[in-house]
């Protein structure tokens, strides 16, 4: 987190990405600390949407790797992150095989 703020990077977040963590805190963790959580994200991001057409993009990207277990999710994540000109924050290595620009 501090290298972020030193880098002054944006954090976006997409809503799918949202609810998929909020979904593993909850359950994880419990709904006091989701809660809290979920209040300390969005202080501090800024959502957005796919589109439509991301997700069709990715269903392509899908096809495309049919060889890869990537998800429709990750796929989304990389179609919209190179739509906006964003880095993806991961250490999975089929956003590295999709061509998504990737920040570690």
């Amino acid at each position: 987190m501090s290298r972020l703020r030193r880098e002054s990077r944006e954090v976006l977040l997409a809503y799918p990405i949202l609810c998929e963590a909020y979904s593993l805190v909850v359950y994880r963790l419990g709904r006091l600390p989701a809660s809290n959580w979920l209040e300390e994200v969005l202080r501090g991001v800024s959502l957005l949407n796919p589109t439509p057409e991301d997700y069709f993009e990715a269903t392509k990207k899908l096809s495309a790797f049919s060889d890869q277990k990537i998800t429709l999710f990750d796929a989304v994540v990389a179609v919209l992150a190179r739509r906006l000109g964003a880095e993806v924050w991961t250490y999975d290595h089929h956003f590295d095989l999709m061509r998504a620009s990737v920040w570690r």
